[in-house]
């Protein structure tokens, strides 16, 4: 799910949905800039194969059937079925689904740990926070996602080497997972953290590791804020929404950073307006993931059935 569009169309089906308002929701792996006959197949530098297309779904096929059933009246059974078509990646099926988010999804912590680790229980001792400085004169640059920019920044999954290998970047990493773990509906972090600054950014961004150790992001999110200089908060980030299959063997994996651009506009530390701000502050980040402050991120589970 990598275009920006997707948590406004979530959110407008949601609502039409609980308003008892007719709605049809498909969401595909797709970026937004998709030609039309192109494949669709590839976001990022992962292909998910031609089951994923619009070609595989037949989707000019169910755009004249929805528009035949509600703007000329037929009676052609397009309203009929399951009002949601999602593809769920990791395992690249599509799936029908009777609402979104899925009601079995079971909203599911995952802590941030000593030694970088993410694990499903909460710290059960003291932990040292982790720390690193963001300087706004030098972000962590945009590398995919759910976006519509230039060609040098295209959206969709990318190998996050290069991000994961700055200083002011925080990794937090699982084991490997014993057997699947699928994901699907909206994901949020619960952020326990502090800064020197009147202001910053908090940035979060969910990867999945796969067994040759490529990281890949899924989605990600941003909260600015403005707060007292040192004293520790704790910040609610959206991270909008996914629908992945992490495969046995493989590993998930959460950034905690202070800056994505250009995707995002760099925050200057300094809390002055953004529109006239020219002074840039280089700030002390602090992140906790103690017993009394369990930073963790928040993943929508869909229980196994064997």
């Amino acid at each position: 799910m990598p275009c920006r569009a997707i948590a406004g169309t979530l959110d407008n089906h949601t609502a039409m949905a609980a308003l008892g308002k007719p709605s049809r929701l498909i969401v595909g792996p797709w970026t937004h800039m998709i030609r039309a006959g192109g494949s669709g197949s590839v976001a990022g530098e992962v292909n998910f194969g031609l089951a994923s297309t619009h070609q595989g779904i037949g989707f000019d096929q169910l755009q004249l059937d929805f528009y035949d059933r509600w703007l000329k009246g037929i009676d052609n059974g397009a309203d009929a079925g399951p009002p949601v078509k999602m593809f769920v990646m990791g395992i690249n099926q599509w799936r029908n689904e009777s609402e979104w988010p899925p009601a079995r999804a079971v909203d599911t912590p995952w802590y941030l740990g000593a030694d970088a680790t993410l694990t499903p229980a909460p710290p059960t001792a003291e932990q040292t926070p982790d720390h690193y400085l963001y300087d706004p004169a030098d972000p962590v640059r945009t590398r995919g996602g759910h976006l519509v920019m230039a060609n040098e920044y295209p959206a969709g999954q990318f190998d996050q080497a290069a991000t994961e290998q700055r200083p002011d970047v925080l990794i937090y990493t699982s084991e490997p997972l014993t057997e699947d773990l699928e994901v699907t509906g909206r994901v949020r972090m619960r952020l326990h953290a502090a800064t020197d600054a009147p202001s910053t950014d908090w940035v979060v961004r969910l990867c999945d590791v796969s067994t040759y150790g490529v990281s890949r992001n899924l989605c990600d999110g941003i909260q600015r804020i403005q707060d007292t200089p040192g004293e520790p908060g704790v910040y609610e980030i959206d991270l909008w929404s996914t629908s992945n299959v992490f495969l046995a063997g493989h590993r998930i994996r959460v950034h905690v950073t202070s800056s994505n651009f250009p995707r995002w506009d760099r925050n200057l530390n300094t809390g002055e307006p953004a529109q006239t701000a020219v002074t840039m502050y280089t700030t002390q980040q602090t992140n906790f993931h103690d017993t009394g402050r369990p930073s963790h991120i928040i993943l929508p589970v869909i229980p196994h059935t064997p």
